[in-house]
């Protein structure tokens, strides 16, 4: 069961080489069972940045910075997840628990698991929270 909006989807969305429309026209088509699914070689690793409290009580409309470093990253995605946008300036806003999926591409999990990571520390909101753990039990194995 995995919901584009999912952290687990997150992970294999960008791994995917086909174009996700011909994916969805063979879908709608009936025909998704004729089409082969091409996937990258490599790992990806997604780390849910959520607000302070989740998933209890927590505040909303706390500032997102750094998000402008991913721009044109191709081994960075950052998934919106509870967000909105302020109407007079544009700033990005958190207005959700689980508030963005970080998640990161490369040769390898570990150099995934360190790509998302780093590209965490780089996105700052008050109350931010995040595990930071992610990978490991894979890694191990």
């Amino acid at each position: 069961n995995v919901r584009f909006g999912d952290p687990e989807a997150q992970v294999i969305l960008p791994l995917v080489e086909n174009d996700w429309l011909s994916l969805f026209e063979a879908t709608v088509d009936r025909k998704l069972s004729d089409t082969s699914v091409q996937m990258k070689s490599g790992s990806a690793l997604c780390v849910v940045m959520s607000s302070g409290g989740y998933p209890g009580d927590y505040e909303k409309g706390k500032e997102i910075q750094g998000l402008e470093n991913f721009v044109g990253k191709p081994d960075v995605f950052v998934f919106h997840a509870g967000t909105s946008r302020e109407k007079v300036n544009g700033s990005v806003l958190t207005s959700g628990g689980r508030v963005l999926g970080v998640t990161a591409v490369g040769p390898d999990l570990s150099s995934a698991q360190a790509r998302a990571y780093e590209a965490v520390q780089m996105i700052k909101f008050k109350d931010a929270h995040y595990r930071t753990d992610i990978g490991h039990r894979a890694l191990k194995a």
